[in-house]
This record gives structure tokens, C-alpha cells and sequence, in this order.
């Protein structure tokens, strides 16, 4: 492929034909390799965001290039009045790894192309339990579940929901890791509870220990569905296949899962995993759909992904990595706290200066995200090296010391 040119004035021709719904662009990126991209002037930088929490395998990994080129030139899309085989392996592949002890009997899974359109069909699907009797939805304070107008209802930030209200009714939010509150709120009319494991969006936040146990068990009393989204802490991004294996001794099985994001490596996937047969059962033909859900080429690519994590051992990689990225950057001055696990961590600074100190980075070399005004977002490719990691670690006390920490 011809390298772009750097002078072709990719900003002002973004500002003159793409919609301004993400401000202006940081820099125009033209290639990727591993955990670094370089742009258009030829600077490289480390990814420690993977394009938030997506490229599982880094940037042009052989395995998604070819499983995507074979299917590619083989079959590249059908509508969904017929299947494919990579369709059919990849619903069977999902099932196994988000309930490792075995999916229930009547488990279904449905693909589509997000993890706003994940969370839609999942709010769909609850609205049919219950026959209609059960018009109440749970969220916590600080979610985030898409920005379609169902998963903005189940999102609790008032700047993202205030702009499109009304919005579908029936969503309360719960004040985050409150067990009294949910019990209270809990009742023969709530559909289910929608619950990230770790909230990305609101700065890598695990729920408090013994949350999730007990929230299954209140759920259960009630007969309401249990909803986990996994959309950015799932896919071994925590060193565990689902971030709630890891919870609260790996006992609790949801109801429903929503995936997305490291699922495709970069191809555009969502997929809604209902356990069970009452919920496998609850959205019949007709009641949903999606044309490019389940498309070869991505679900293709989603194998490769899965395959690849196995293969590779990701999961005890990016474990051992996350440890020692979380200890090392625990230890540099102006650094207050590290939050999450495997490699969804947050640094939390000591000062509300997180923007500067992402400018920093990025005039340094590494990509990283200012998720909130005092905390950084790191979210890398599960390929990337301890060697890669300490890069950032080595880098961090001069960024900081441009935005004037430690004071």
C-alpha cells in the first residue's frame, strides 16, 4: 500500500466533511504495527488505548489478516435469511468461553455490529420477560452503555442523555455499589439490572467486593434478569475471558452478556449472550434483527481473536503484564491510586490535570486517554510487552512534571 502523503491536509479536509461529533482529531494516523501506530508525519507512538479497548491483538496481527482475507475472498456477506459456518462457530465459541463451567441448557446468542447495538437487543429481550408486566429497569450511577437512544437510557451521564431526552422509559439509576439501595429499589416490577463489572467510562471502577454475589442472589428473589456488560472488560482485557470470572470467586452466571469492542480486534462486532432457556427463548423471529449481525468476514475475524488469545496464552500474559504495569506506575509520584486489573487500568493523579498530562504522553510518544479530569485510561493491545509497558512507566514522572505534579 502507498504510504499516505503527510502534506495532503487531512485536518482541514476532516473539519470540512466529517461531522463534528468527536471535536477535532489528535493527529492522522496512517499505520499500525503491533502496539504502535505512526502518523501521517511519520511519528511513531505506543497504543496504550487499542483504539479503546478494540485492538485485542494490536495493529496488522497475521492471524486476523489472513482469517479475514480467506473469508473475504471465499464469502464476504449474506443476508440472515440464510447462516454461514463462521456464524454458527463463533455463537458456539462464545457460549463456552463466557460460561467456562458450560452455557445452560437453551442459551442463545445473537450477533450484531456493537456494543450499543449488544445492549439494545439486551434491553429488548428484557422487555419481553415478564410478558410486559415488568416495565422497570435498574442502572448504576456512573454507567455507560451505548449512546443509541435505549443503551443512552441505561447511560448515566447527564451531558451524554440531556441533549436526546425523553429518552425509552422506565431506567432508574442506583447510587454505585449501594446493596441497601439496590434491595429497595428491587421488585416483582423491575425487568433486570444492567451492571459493568468495571465501569470503563467512569474511570475503571470495579464494583465493591461481594456487590455482584449479592445483586445475583437479590435479582434472582425478585425474578428480575441479571444483565452484565462486558462490552470493554471482557474478551481477556482483565486476564480472565470475562471480568466477572474473576469477581467475587467466579460463582455468579448472569442472565444475559453483552460483548463488543476486543471481540472483532478492530472489526466492528457486538454480540448479546442470553443464558438459559427462559432467556435464550425470549426474542422470537421477527422481534429483532440487523443486516450485517453474524457477517462472515467479522465473525471470521472474531475467531481469529479467540484463537489467537488461546494460543498465544493472553490470559496469563496479560495478567503477569498488568501486575507489573499496575506496581510500577503505583509507585511514581503524583500518582494517588491505580485502579483494575489485567490491562483496564486507571492511574488516578493527584491533581485534576489529566488532559495536560495525555498532551504530554502524546508529544512523547504514547497514546493514552484523560477519562476524567484527574485520571488516565489505559486500556493497550493484549500483545503489548513488558518492555513496551516500563517505556510508559520511564516517561510518566517528566509528563507529569509538565503539568506541574508532584507539586
Amino acid at each position: 500500500m502507498t504510504p499516505e502523503p503527510p502534506d495532503a491536509g487531512w485536518a482541514e479536509r476532516y473539519r470540512g466533511a466529517v461531522m463534528n461529533t468527536f471535536g477535532a482529531p489528535q493527529r492522522i494516523l496512517v499505520r499500525g504495527e503491533g502496539a504502535y501506530v505512526w502518523d501521517a508525519d511519520g511519528n511513531r507512538y505506543l497504543d496504550l488505548l487499542g483504539g479503546l479497548a478494540v485492538n485485542a491483538l494490536g495493529h496488522a496481527h497475521p492471524a486476523l489478516l489472513q482469517a479475514v482475507t480467506e473469508q473475504l475472498g471465499t464469502l464476504g456477506h449474506v443476508s440472515n435469511f440464510f447462516t454461514t459456518p463462521a456464524h454458527v462457530r463463533l455463537a458456539e465459541r462464545l457460549l463456552q468461553i463466557v460460561t467456562p463451567g458450560g452455557a445452560p441448557t437453551g442459551s442463545r446468542v445473537f450477533l450484531g455490529n456493537s456494543g450499543t447495538e449488544a445492549n439494545e437487543a439486551a434491553l429488548k429481550l428484557v422487555r419481553r420477560h415478564g410478558g410486559g408486566q415488568r416495565p422497570r429497569v435498574l442502572a448504576l450511577e456512573g454507567a455507560f452503555h451505548g449512546r443509541t437512544m435505549g443503551a443512552l437510557s441505561l447511560t448515566h451521564k447527564a451531558a451524554y442523555r440531556e441533549p436526546f431526552e425523553p429518552l425509552p422509559g422506565g431506567v432508574e439509576f442506583l447510587p454505585f455499589g449501594d446493596l441497601d439501595a439496590l434491595e429497595r429499589a428491587l421488585g416483582d416490577d423491575v425487568g433486570a439490572l444492567f451492571l459493568e463489572p468495571i465501569q470503563g467510562e467512569a474511570g475503571v471502577r470495579p464494583l465493591p467486593e461481594g456487590y455482584l454475589a449479592a445483586a445475583r442472589e437479590l435479582t434472582t428473589a425478585a425474578g428480575a434478569l441479571l444483565v452484565l456488560d462486558e462490552v470493554q472488560s471482557g474478551m481477556g482485557r482483565t486476564g480472565q475471558w470475562m471480568a466477572h470470572h474473576a469477581i467475587d470467586g467466579g460463582a455468579v452466571v448472569p442472565d444475559v452478556v453483552t460483548l463488543a469492542k476486543g471481540l472483532g480486534g478492530g472489526m466492528p462486532i457486538g454480540a448479546m449472550i442470553a443464558l438459559g432457556e427462559h432467556t435464550g427463548s425470549l426474542l422470537g423471529p421477527g422481534q429483532h434483527g440487523t443486516t450485517f449481525g453474524g457477517n462472515p468476514v467479522v465473525a471470521a475475524a472474531a475467531l481469529a481473536v479467540v484463537d489467537t488469545i488461546e494460543r498465544e496464552d493472553l490470559l496469563a500474559h496479560v495478567t503477569v503484564t498488568g501486575k507489573a504495569l499496575a506496581t510500577a506506575l503505583g509507585d511514581i509520584d503524583g500518582v494517588a491510586e491505580v485502579r483494575g486489573t489485567g490491562l483496564l487500568l486507571a492511574a488516578r493523579l493527584d491533581a485534576a490535570v489529566a488532559k495536560d498530562v495525555a498532551t504530554a504522553l502524546l508529544d512523547d510518544g504514547f497514546i493514552v486517554n484523560p477519562v476524567a479530569p484527574d485520571t488516565i485510561r489505559l486500556a493497550p493491545p493484549l500483545i503489548l510487552t513488558d518492555a513496551q509497558a516500563q517505556t510508559l512507566v520511564a516517561a510518566l514522572p517528566a509528563a507529569l512534571a509538565r503539568a506541574g505534579l508532584p507539586a
